[in-house]
């Protein structure tokens, strides 16, 4: 475990509080990640009602326990972007369509506006934008079913 220069805790509020090694208090910093998709528990920034860095995380896990925690539930209570494992049907090739999509948080459907709107992020993983702006991540198109990837190769 690497050494924290600083001490994070909830206020009566249920704010964060950073408190720093010097003694300042920061209260309602927001923590950020640098890398959400690529790199969720590597590089994470904290940061004050004004926007400012306060705080710099290089890797999660390397916090104390009760510091790691504080901050997982605040990402979780803001950060939205479920995993597709399956995609069941689209309603046309052409956009805009309708997706029945399996994902991590259950069956759902998403509309595709345009081909624009799957981003390839690797080789193998994608985000997905529906119309209503909610992000779909494809973790890794290797690991879904073929007829999935024969769906999705249609929009690609």
């Amino acid at each position: 475990m690497s050494k924290v220069d600083f001490k994070l805790q909830r206020d009566s509020y249920g704010r964060l509080v950073l408190t720093a090694a010097n003694g300042e208090q920061h209260v309602g910093v927001t923590p950020v990640r640098a890398f959400p998709i690529a790199g969720p528990d590597e590089g994470l920034s904290l940061i004050n009602f004004e926007g400012h860095e306060v705080g710099w995380v290089d890797r999660l896990a390397d916090l104390p326990d009760e510091i790691r925690d504080l901050i997982e539930a605040d990402l979780a209570s803001r950060e939205f972007v479920p995993e597709i494992s399956r995609i069941a049907s689209v309603s046309s090739f052409a956009c805009p369509s309708t997706w029945q999509v399996d994902t991590n948080r259950g069956q759902t459907e998403l509309i595709l506006k345009g081909e624009e709107d799957i981003r390839r992020l690797s080789q193998t993983r994608l985000l997905i934008a529906d119309t209503n702006g909610i992000q779909f991540l494809v973790r890794d198109l290797t690991q879904l079913d073929r007829q999935s990837r024969k769906l999705l190769d249609r929009f690609l």
